[in-house]
């Protein structure tokens, strides 16, 4: 493989699993990431995440492309307006993005974070 690709192998990336606080969420949850990259210089980590139902409020202090490999999530915005999203589905939620992020189902999805 070229040096300067990066694949992406939940096999050999490092896995994190957390449990999120409970004062954010409506059901305390776990999640897996495996961070395939990241240029902490650069502010940017990119990798797999995955969990199971739940809803989360966030405010975001950064970018985040995700491209939803299996399951539905929801986003809705502090006006209310939502927007669902599922397998294939690519988008961004941009920095300043205040609302709630909800898993309709299990979720696994690629994620790229820019701070």
């Amino acid at each position: 493989m070229p040096a300067y690709v990066i694949a992406f192998d939940t096999a050999t990336a490092p896995r994190k699993t957390v449990t999120d606080d409970p004062a954010a969420v409506d059901t305390p949850y776990t999640s897996k990431s495996w961070r395939c990259f990241e240029a902490t210089e650069k502010g940017a980590i990119s990798g797999i995440w995955e969990a199971g139902p739940h809803l989360e409020r966030c405010t975001c202090d950064y970018d985040e492309m995700c491209h939803i490999l299996e399951g539905q999530v929801r986003l809705t915005d502090a006006d209310g307006q939502s927007q669902e999203f599922g397998p294939g589905d690519s988008f961004v939620v941009a920095a300043g993005f205040s609302g709630t992020w909800e898993n309709l189902t299990h979720v696994r999805k690629v994620f790229f974070i820019l701070s």
